[in-house]
This record gives structure tokens, C-alpha cells and sequence, in this order.
């Protein structure tokens, strides 16, 4: 099913006799019980007006054409959106309804936050069929409960999203990356905190386990080389702090595991809990990013990784590849009774299987 307009999918949501699977793209591929209903037939820029930093564009709407049209007028999304087809094993095409559904972000989350803190409103469908909005399409606005936060990252249980208003930033003058070669992965994750702590506004904190650890500041040309100086100095306690090309593209997009056999996990921990966790794991290959908050990993197929860990602060995903299908974190008995009431809430006949 791929209606064309809001009142199409409606009438869908009413009359839907059993669960219906959410796609957008189709590039997480996640394996979902139901009849698929796709939004991409609700495409297109709804509004754009880059003095207002501000977009508006249509769930459907593929996430090239909106980058495309901020780059005509030398402006970006703040939270760089990852591609992770590669990585994934995935063809499909990335919609802006898909980003915020998944509130998806890159390196750059450790200085200006993810996709929902630049979510300024949405529209959406809920599992009666009602079609509802909720924020605006300006920064400042007073609209009742925040469930724009809420949807950001629902995954397609407890609405389809048709309408998505985001705050938008002027791409930087120039940016500079320092790689620190050598360190070990407790050196690295050190070296990260300090950078992340200095004045010096790193937007960007990543190890690569022997290709390096990649350090970044963005900003007006004057402003980064100084930046940059006084962050090597900073750092000189780690070793001597080289100016590289930056690799933020593949480290946005896990290009180091693209090629690498296994099972794809994603663990949410404290960084200074990164590097013994990594140590436990076995993992065939790593990618640390946000200052080492974020761990990216290939394990050999049904590696059952909780187990091997036992109990941390943070949370492991299994994104699927080699004989494992996409498994979400499981959550705390209080947050699972939480969620279970709000998608009761939103979806009272439990139509929403959740998105493909």
C-alpha cells in the first residue's frame, strides 16, 4: 500500500484488519509481521526558508533531494544523518520521515545533539486514523505536550509520520581534523575526553583501532586554525596531534565494517566503560565514536553479546547480518510498561508492527 495523500492513508489506518509494517526507504530492512504501507507517495519540500532556518518537508520525501536543496543555500542538518546501507547490506532510498523515525545521527551528536533536538513539529497518523499535529514550523511555539520528541525515534509504533518541520544551521567555513596515531583503545577514549572537555568545541570524536583516533573542529577559518593549535596543545600528553582529511564521511557511515563478516551491534555505554567492554566482547572488528558513547561492532554470527557481557550501563542492539535479525535492546521492566501504555495510547488496536 503507498498512498499519495494524508487523507489516503487515513481511510488506510481506519479500515487496516490486522498489523501493517511502516516503510520509508526500505534501507534498514528490519524484519516486520504485517501488510507493508509505505509513505513514500507523500513526497516532497513543503516549505524552505533559509533566512528562518527552516524546512518543512513531506515524510516520503527522499533525504537527497532535502540535502540537495540546503546545499543550494549553503546549509546542512546539523545532526548528519548516517548512511547505512553499506554496513547493512541494504539497497532502498533514506526519506526524511525514516531519519526522524529512527532519530537518527552522526559524529556530530556530541556537540549539537540528535535529529529530534532539531525537530520543530510533525505530522502524523495515529492507529485510529486520526490525523494530528503537534509543534510548529517556527523555533519559538507553544503547542501543549512535546510529541515531537516522542515520535523522533518511535520507529513506526505509535504513528506513520507524514510531515516533519526542522531547524536547519549554515554549513561551517572550513573545518580541521587532528588524528592522534597509536593509541591504545583506553588511550584514545582518554585522549576524546579531553578534547570533548576543552573550550575548543569538538564536533567530532572517533577512534579507528589502528588506523587512529580523529578529532574535529568546525567553524569560520580563523576561529578553526586557532582551535585546532590550542587542541594539539591540549592533546600533547597522548602524542603529537597530526592535521589529516578528516574521515567523517566513513565514520558516520561504519565504512570500516562494510567488508567485515558477522553479525552488526550497536552498543550505547559510558565511554569510560568502552574500552573493557570492547575487551570482553571478541569482536572481529570496532568503531568507537561520540568520544567513545557509541560502539559499533562485528561479532561472529549468534554471538548472543548480552550474555557475554552480563551487565552494563548502556544498551545493545543487534542491527542483523550473518545469521541475526535485526533485535532491539531490550528495555527495563518500568520504560517496557511505559512504552506499552503509550503505544496502547496511540494505538489502541495495535496496528502498528513497527517500520521495515
Amino acid at each position: 500500500m503507498r498512498p499519495e495523500t494524508e487523507t489516503e492513508l487515513c481511510e488506510i489506518i481506519r479500515g487496516a484488519a490486522g498489523p501493517l509494517a511502516v516503510r520509508g526507504g526500505g534501507t534498514r530492512g528490519r524484519a516486520v509481521a504485517g501488510a507493508v504501507l509505505e509513505t513514500g507517495g507523500i513526497s516532497g519540500i513543503r516549505l524552505y526558508e533559509p533566512g528562518a532556518l527552516t524546512l518543512v518537508a513531506a515524510a516520503g520525501t527522499p533525504l537527497a533531494e532535502v540535502e540537495a536543496a540546503l546545499a543550494a543555500e549553503g546549509q546542512r542538518l546539523a545532526f548528519e544523518v548516517p548512511d547505512l546501507r553499506a554496513v547493512l547490506g541494504r539497497a532502498g532510498v533514506s526519506t526524511q520521515g525514516g531519519v526522524v523515525a529512527e532519530n537518527a545521527a552522526g559524529p556530530r551528536r556530541v556537540q549539537v545533539g540528535a535529529c529530534r533536538d532539531f525537530c520543530l513539529g510533525v505530522q502524523f497518523v495515529d492507529g485510529r486514523g486520526d490525523l494530528i499535529r503537534n509543534g510548529g514550523r517556527v523555533m519559538k511555539n507553544v503547542t501543549g505536550y512535546d510529541l515531537v520528541k516522542l515520535l523522533a525515534g518511535s520507529r513506526g509504533q505509535l504513528g506513520v509520520l507524514t510531515e516533519v518541520a526542522l531547524k536547519v544551521l549554515p554549513r561551517p567555513e572550513t573545518e580541521a581534523t587532528l588524528c592522534l596515531p597509536g593509541l591504545s583503545d583506553a588511550q584514545a577514549v582518554a585522549a576524546m575526553a579531553a578534547a570533548l572537555g576543552s573550550p575548543y568545541d569538538v564536533t567530532g570524536a572517533a577512534h579507528l583501532p589502528g588506523q587512529g583516533t580523529f578529532l574535529r573542529v568546525e567553524g569560520f577559518e580563523g576561529s578553526v586554525c586557532y582551535r585546532a593549535g590550542q587542541l594539539a596543545a591540549v592533546l600533547r600528553g597522548f602524542g603529537v596531534a597530526e592535521e589529516v582529511a578528516g574521515p567523517w564521511a566513513a565514520i558516520r557511515d561504519v565504512a570500516a565494517l562494510v567488508d567485515v563478516p558477522g553479525d552488526l551491534w550497536r552498543l550505547s555505554v559510558r565511554p569510560s566503560d568502552a574500552p573493557g567492554l570492547v575487551a570482553r566482547m571478541g569482536a572481529e572488528a570496532v568503531v568507537y565514536d561520540w568520544g567513545g558513547g557509541l560502539i559499533w561492532a562485528r561479532l561472529a554470527p549468534g554471538c548472543d553479546l548480552r550474555a557475554r557481557l552480563g551487565d552494563f550501563v548502556g544498551h545493545a542492539t543487534c542491527l542483523g547480518g550473518g545469521d541475526a535479525q535485526a533485535e532491539p535492546a531490550p528495555e527495563p521492566a518500568p520504560v517496557a510498561a511505559l512504552a506499552a501504555r503509550l503505544r496502547a495510547g496511540f494505538d489502541p488496536r495495535g496496528i502498528f508492527a513497527g517500520a521495515v
